[in-house]
């Protein structure tokens, strides 16, 4: 299955309209990512202050559904998948009482800090992958016999 986080949508989220913030999706969307990495016992610590190699955003988008609110409690499902040898990108959706109220993608390149330029993806991170993957594709398939 999918990896999942849970987060209450919090007074700070929202706008004077008393909605999440638009810019605020994609700061849940990466504390799920966060969630993923370090439920697969890579050392949050050492990812994001490693001096050598980072993982920067080189494109982000959101579809908004509905509206959140403030107490909403959101599930939040994401799939990251391997895009070539240098990248990946993550797949999101946030649900709330079982609707989708947003669906959203970040897609990340591997660089050398020193350098700035493209490196192939590290082997921590291409485990991450296979194993999110592996795992989605079997609530796939376990989805799709249950609807037959």
């Amino acid at each position: 299955m999918s990896f999942t986080y849970n987060r209450t949508v919090r007074f700070q989220d929202t706008d004077t309209a008393g909605v999440v913030y638009f810019a605020n999706v994609l700061g849940i969307c990466h504390e799920a990512y966060e969630e993923s990495l370090e439920a697969s016992s890579i050392n949050l610590k050492d990812f994001f202050t490693n001096p050598s190699v980072a993982f920067p955003i080189v494109h982000a988008s959101v579809d908004f559904l509905r509206p959140m609110f403030v107490g909403d409690k959101l599930l939040i499902s994401l799939i990251p998948q391997k895009i070539g040898v240098d990248k990946f990108e993550i797949t999101y959706e946030i649900t709330v009482a079982e609707v989708v109220v947003a669906k959203a993608i970040t897609r990340h390149v591997c660089i050398d800090v020193s350098s700035r330029s493209k490196q192939e993806l590290p082997d921590e991170i291409i485990q991450w992958l296979e194993t999110n993957r592996r795992d989605a594709e079997g609530a796939d398939r376990r989805r799709s016999r249950e609807i037959m």
